[in-house]
């Protein structure tokens, strides 16, 4: 059986429009998130001002949205298929021929395939007819989409529409990574300069007017500044009315003298530049005069880029805008307004770098990734697969490590994607990057990793101490840091272990020097950890015990395997019970790495029984993470103790990607199918199959978020979090997608059964019985 597709019903590239370049960063993103599971085509909306030839390979149909005529060959072509699973349309009253765009309603008549339709414009206070059409595509929908709570509100309150069929799903952003605005001033010449900017296809809506009058009472407070205008105008009023809206822009700059302040920018920018001039602005200017524009893409990239926006109150500012984000005014053509809100942030910077902090923060979650899972979620039910819609793997890059790195080591925090100083590094973050490229280099062998790698490995040579144990914190200035002796460094030297043990199992292409340090720290501080207590520094040492036998058996450090896994077994004998097949009365942190250390004490020592409690506590473990088709693993937020209730939420990358570790080595060597579904399955969690249904992973620098809370994501991007993903990314390229989003699937048909064509039937009667008065005859034919 063939993949079944979406057919997206929109206008589209090379078409100059706002629906047409949502549409296309909407399907760019679903093939992202769901490759080659999930097959994508258009059909595109023409009218007498746009008639293109050169569409890329998507577009298989063209409509001329004018002409009747046009739908019904198209639908009748539709109908002759049987590989069609929905039908989206991207639905703007303009874009579609007839009364109030009702020749669309004609089109779905004819249609025997499920429908969903996304609204981009809902206008309140309807007259009977625009309700009666917004009344049938609903009838005729299997789901209404609405990028606003508002829009819904009104189709609820104005249409009558049922608030089952309804769901809001926000306009979708572009991930831009967090840069210092400096540096864009001073490649695009704005040094010194306060800028201000607006984007978008020109027309009389925008209200550019308004904006330019305020512009004199700011020069005065702040004669450096500059205003963007950035957008051609809308090829359809170019072909109406030409430049008229332009010249008289223009002619409004004249008459004010401000022409050495004022920037047009008269081209349709590619997406790496317009993000760049959003990026480099210090206030956002939105002027909208349209009272009812539901949305605006525009308003959320720049909300996206950091900007702090001052907005007119359309619905999408008003819900997504407030005091934290910029500054919503009352009225939609008051200068004076604007004037005094831009001088507020000019003479307010810190302001209005919180403002713009916030606002990249919380449009962080309507990035494209997480729209596509979300448009997935209602495709899903209307798709029939061999096999179901899984997401894809996105590729691999160190961009944010390569960052994060110095040339004494890998900085342990940053503020987004931003590497922060003051908080140095660690010994911990260092092994497990020792380990990250490592495992990448097996894959790329270049100079670029192995100069990572020989960072990684001097830190770990300069935090260990003449006792041959090891320090793990040292600041900015290659200084220890009191922590050193506050707190226990069991766990620390553990990883150091695991990370040593771990280059000497793949010497093969490394530099004989750099294997030489490893083998010297190694055997310095493995004659020091016989008496360590912490379970989990146990677990990385027994974990660096075997790497290092594993090229070339040895015995020597057989009976200090021994000694540790049996110091596991004495700490599980004592707190486990039928109902807690646990080492400990608490689940905590790193928790697979204890029963996955005793699995790697058999593999060393031979000894069965280590293998029975590994493989028994590996199996207690996930049945606390793995419910309904996801992972969660433990709160960060307040452990889980055997006699409390759990708490949830509060999740962290690492405990993910431990888990993924640990399922790798019980899956190759038990050849257990379970515990490659249920690696897949965690991987997952980064990918957006968790319970906010955002994705984990920066796809722009390859890093990873740090934390997934209740309502929100930690956007930072520590060390930590990022090396951990990348370990876990390597390690799930070696297994097939197989779970994805299959245990949410619904098992409905990919073709309506006879129920849902005689329901389709029914809602074909009502709505030609409502006499909707549009294009009636050919209704009734």
């Amino acid at each position: 059986m063939k993949n079944h597709r979406i057919l997206m019903v929109c206008s589209y590239p090379p078409r100059e429009c706002g629906i047409a370049t949502y549409s296309q960063d909407l399907i760019r993103a679903l093939k992202r998130c769901f490759g080659s599971t999930i097959e994508i085509e258009v059909c595109a909306l023409e009218n007498e001002y746009c008639d293109a030839n050169d569409y890329p390979e998507e577009v298989k149909y063209k409509i001329d949205a004018q002409e009747l005529s046009s739908f019904f060959k198209v639908a009748n072509k539709l109908n002759e298929r049987d590989d069609i699973g929905m039908v989206c349309v991207q639905h703007e009253f303009g874009l579609f021929g007839g009364d109030y765009g009702g020749h669309l309603v004609a089109f779905l008549l004819k249609l025997d395939i499920p429908i969903s339709c996304v609204f981009h414009t809902v206008l309140p206070y309807p007259d009977e007819k625009r309700t009666k059409i917004v009344q049938a595509l609903g009838d005729l929908s299997e789901k209404l989409i609405v990028l606003t709570n508002k829009s819904a509100e009104i189709l609820e309150s104005d249409y009558h529409i049922d608030n089952n069929k309804l769901a809001v799903i926000p306009h979708g952003t572009h991930v831009v990574l967090w840069k210092e605005k400096q540096r864009l001033k001073n490649r695009y010449g704005f040094q010194n300069k306060n800028v201000l900017s607006t984007f978008g296809l020109l027309s009389e809506n925008k209200n550019i007017e308004t904006a330019l009058r305020a512009l004199p009472k700011i020069l005065q407070k702040f004669p450096n500044t500059v205003y963007l205008i950035i957008g051609k105008t809308h090829p359809d009023i170019i072909k109406r009315e030409g430049e008229s809206y332009r010249n008289a822009l223009l002619t409004i700059v004249d008459d004010l003298d401000i022409k050495d302040h004022v920037i047009f920018i008269n081209d349709y920018l590619e997406l790496s530049r317009l993000l760049e001039y959003l990026s480099l602005s210090d206030v956002y200017l939105f002027s909208s005069k349209d009272p009812n524009q539901a949305v605006s893409g525009t308003f959320a990239y720049a909300m996206s880029c950091g900007n702090p926006v001052i907005s007119t109150p359309i619905p999408h500012s008003k819900e997504y805008l407030d005091s934290s984000t910029g500054i919503l005014l009352n009225d939609f053509e008051d200068p004076i307004a604007i004037s005094n809100a831009v001088i507020d942030l000019l003479e307010q910077p810190l302001t209005a770098t919180s403002m713009g902090k916030n606002a990249f923060l919380k449009m962080r979650a309507f990035s494209w990734e997480n729209v596509a899972i979300s448009y997935s979620g209602i495709f899903q039910d209307y798709l029939q697969h061999n096999n179901s819609l899984d997401f894809s793997l996105p590729p691999i890059k160190t961009d944010h490590i390569e960052d994060m790195t110095t040339d004494f080591g890998m900085l342990q925090f940053s503020n987004f994607s931003v590497p922060d100083t003051s908080f140095g590094y660690t010994l911990d973050d260092n092994a497990r990057a020792l380990i990250a490229m490592l495992m990448y280099y097996k894959k790329k062998r270049n100079d670029k990793v192995l100069r990572l790698i020989e960072i990684y490995m001097d830190f770990i040579v300069f935090c260990q101490q003449d006792d041959g144990l090891f320090y793990n914190y040292v600041d900015y200035e290659k200084q220890f840091t009191n922590q050193n002796t506050e707190v226990n460094l069991e766990d620390s030297n553990g990883r150091a272990i695991w990370a040593l043990g771990y280059v000497l199992s793949a010497t093969e292409n490394l530099p004989k020097s750099l294997v030489a340090k490893a083998e010297n720290c190694f055997k310095n501080v493995i004659r020091n950890v016989a008496d360590f207590k912490s379970p989990r520094a146990i677990g990385f040492i027994l974990k660096g015990l075997y790497y290092y036998q594993e090229n070339e058996p040895k015995t020597q450090y057989n009976q200090l395997a021994d000694t540790l896994a049996e110091e596991l077994l004495r700490v599980f004998n004592i707190s486990s019970d039928k109902k807690w097949e646990w080492f400990e009365d608490y689940l905590t942190y790193a928790n697979s790495i204890l029963p996955e250390a005793l699995f790697y004490a058999w593999l060393i020592t031979k000894n069965k029984k280590y293998k029975d409690v590994a493989e028994t506590t590996f199996d207690f473990l996930l049945s606390q993470y793995f419910m309904k088709g996801q992972i969660k693993v433990i709160s960060n937020d307040g452990w889980f103790h055997k006699r409390n209730k759990r708490t949830f939420h509060g999740e962290q990358p690492i405990e993910v990607a431990y888990t993924i570790l640990s399922l790798d080595l019980f899956c190759r060597v038990t050849h257990k199918k379970k515990y490659s579904k249920q690696l897949h399955t965690a991987f997952s969690w980064f990918l957006g199959n968790n319970h906010l249904k955002q994705i984990m992973y920066n796809p722009v620098n390859g890093a990873c978020y740090d934390g997934l809370e209740k309502e929100n994501i930690n956007i930072n991007q520590g060390a930590e979090s990022s090396l951990c993903y990348l370990m876990a990314r390597l390690v799930v390229e070696g297994y097939p997608l197989e779970v994805g989003l299959k245990e949410n699937k619904s098992d409905l048909s990919l073709k309506m059964d006879s129920a849902s064509k005689r329901g389709r039937k029914i809602m074909q009667e009502k709505c030609i019985g409502k006499s909707l008065k549009i294009e009636r005859n050919v209704l009734n034919s």
